[in-house]
């Protein structure tokens, strides 16, 4: 990067980089004040401020919130020219484990920013696999935002090329952040994401907006996935190719769910999916809908509905072909996106 630009990064690193950035640890910990800017370069460890919505259409609408300290482990790249690009990286259901560091390893070799999230641990949850509903999905979504408007205030990092990467339930942030009602939830100017890229979300409640951020987004998904299948999420790609969105879906057939991590295959059954739910939130009207015995209901039997269709137990573990075929996916689609919003 330029001198001038290496030199801000190095001040800035030593100012802020307070706080445990061990890839070993499930949780980014930060002794420091939380930061509304990174004028001064600063990177490493630190904490920002997000809220914690707990409505869908309260966040929609900007309706008064908890405010939340959340923290997030910042990367530059050790070989860049002039401003670089981003990706903001949303852990799932279990909190930041290793593969949300090997990715920004990977973010960090293409010459991209990388800032891990931690969504959990500022509001004192250590997961959410056995209860999603300890904390809204628009929490991880806010989060993605919160870190986009702080990233984009750093002088190494290009604005106009920050992507939202997630994995499961930071999948479900990454996929429904493309939706322009939820960056108008957070965003007050045109700022946006670049790109969104989406491993394994949760589709079958999916959001709906008539309204799109205009960025690509990308899908991978598992064709064995148990946990939150492959098919609903491609319905909901092609409705949002029907209102002019521009999504690309990959299916990996033989993998499950965390298909990209080093794991072996195991059952775990305390996790609850939403596998055998069928529902819509309508973003632009606010009304929630879900297919029951009945049909069609909204309203408060929508909201019965959705307990009702939920399950437990699931299959979680890596796959070869996924594992070793997502990164070159994940490079290319980037490096076009990034291309395109130079």
């Amino acid at each position: 990067m330029p001198a001038i630009l290496s030199r801000v990064f190095l001040i800035g690193l030593i100012a802020c980089f307070a706080g445990s950035g061990d890839a070993r640890a499930s949780a980014i910990t930060v002794s420091a004040a939380p930061v509304s800017s990174l004028a001064d370069g600063c990177a490493g460890a630190l904490a920002f401020e997000s809220i914690t919505p707990r409505q869908i259409m309260d966040f929609v609408k900007r309706a008064p919130a908890e405010k939340a300290v959340v923290t997030g482990m910042l990367s530059l790249p050790q070989q860049a020219q002039g401003p670089v690009p981003a990706v903001v990286i949303l852990h799932g259901s279990l909190g930041i484990n290793p593969g949300e560091w090997m990715w920004a390893k990977r973010m960090n070799a293409l010459g991209y920013a990388s800032f891990v999230v931690d969504s959990f641990s500022g509001r004192n949850i250590v997961e959410t696999e056995k209860d999603q509903t300890r904390l809204s999905m628009a929490v991880d979504i806010a989060d993605a935002y919160s870190a986009l408007r702080l990233l984009a205030t750093h002088p190494a990092i290009d604005s106009r090329r920050i992507a939202v990467m997630g994995f499961s339930r930071g999948g479900v942030a990454a996929l429904y952040s493309s939706l322009e009602p939820f960056r108008k939830g957070v965003i007050d100017d045109d700022l946006r994401f670049a790109a969104h890229v989406a491993f394994y979300p949760s589709c079958g409640i999916h959001y709906a907006s008539d309204h799109q951020d205009g960025a690509p987004v990308l899908m991978l998904l598992g064709g064995k996935d148990d946990y939150t299948p492959a098919a609903p999420c491609m319905a909901y790609a092609d409705d949002l190719k029907a209102k002019g969105a521009r999504v690309t879906v990959k299916i990996y057939p033989d993998a499950y769910h965390a298909f990209d991590r080093f794991t072996p295959l195991r059952t775990v059954p305390s996790a609850t999916s939403a596998r055998l739910c069928h529902g819509e939130y309508d973003l632009d009207s606010g009304r929630f809908t879900m297919a029951s015995g009945a049909g069609i209901v909204s309203g408060g039997e929508a909201k019965i509905a959705a307990q009702a269709c939920l399950s437990r137990g699931v299959t979680i573990g890596g796959d070869p072909v996924g594992r070793e075929q997502s990164p070159a996916l994940v490079a290319d689609f980037l490096k076009s996106a990034f291309a395109k919003d130079r």
